[in-house]
């Protein structure tokens, strides 16, 4: 977003502020941020084999380490997602709201934050645009893999259980990266149920043209600040037309929008609650 853009959605968000109560303004910025919903969502499809019925995926995303969200947010965050047995956990993207902070934080006091994450089939994550640049691409990479997360840069992973399997699939992001999701589904079986973690969730728009059943996404922050009737009041370039929840796109791919966890640029969460994804497998018995 160019300077005069944000200058103007800046002012926009200062009068909605100005006309709202002080109570409100408090609740925006000391309650709500902190306020975490889970999420529930139902996967159906008769592509998803037998053994993977009832199974669990948890998405998180959007933390934004360093801007109002610390390190011991996360691991209260962690906590709270061990405790929903997830047999599968992703992140799409932006741990951190600035490669700077991890030139003035301890990389390990991350690391001990995530690691303790449990799934069985697997934690696996994509780059966000804050996620980028110069040195914290590289560092931010080394500190996901200590905590035992597999990198999905246009690449994919077959998840197997009981010699029946699932794709699960990650572009490398929009704004700052390359993505390439030829790449991404090289030699990937199109038969399989297929899942697409894009930071940006516009990118369906593309993904719908490709064998792709689901696509996961964040980067909107849900409009991070909504209000009754005018909704959200701005969202990131290429999260400017799928914002939040769930959408059908052609009658073919399922998106489905995190809200995101952190807050960035303003502080602030108003009638848009920080959230994770759970989502339930179901597959369809012909």
């Amino acid at each position: 977003m160019n300077r005069r853009a944000f200058l103007k959605r800046a002012g926009a968000f200062t009068l909605a502020l100005l006309g709202l109560s002080g109570g409100t303004i408090y609740y925006g910025r000391e309650i709500e941020p902190s306020s975490l919903e889970i999420r529930k969502e139902a996967i159906l499809s008769n592509k998803l084999p037998s053994v993977f019925h009832n199974k669990k995926i948890l998405q998180f995303s959007d933390t934004h380490l360093g801007f109002n969200y610390s390190v011991k947010d996360l691991k209260k965050l962690v906590n709270l997602m061990n405790s929903r047995n997830p047999d599968i956990i992703v992140f799409t993207g932006d741990l951190i709201d600035n490669p700077k902070y991890l030139e003035d934080h301890n990389h390990t006091e991350i690391i001990n934050a995530l690691q303790p994450l449990e799934a069985p089939l697997g934690k696996y994550w994509i780059y966000g645009n804050h996620d980028h640049g110069g040195y914290g691409t590289e560092t931010l990479f080394e500190i996901m893999e200590s905590s035992g997360f597999k990198l999905l840069q246009n690449s994919h992973v077959k998840i197997s259980e009981q010699n029946q399997s699932l794709i699960l699939a990650g572009i490398d992001d929009m704004m700052l990266g390359k993505p390439d999701l030829q790449a991404a589904l090289h030699q990937a079986n199109p038969d399989l149920f297929t899942i697409l973690l894009a930071h940006e969730p516009d990118f369906a728009d593309e993904a719908v043209h490709y064998p792709i059943d689901v696509q996961l996404s964040g980067h909107s922050h849900g409009g991070q600040v909504r209000l009754p009737i005018i909704g959200h009041l701005y969202t990131p370039l290429y999260a400017e037309k799928y914002v939040l929840g769930k959408y059908v796109i052609n009658n073919k791919l399922e998106l489905y929008v995190n809200a995101g966890i952190g807050t960035t640029r303003l502080p602030y969460r108003l009638f848009c609650k920080p959230e994770i994804h759970e989502y339930t497998l179901h597959a369809k018995m012909s």
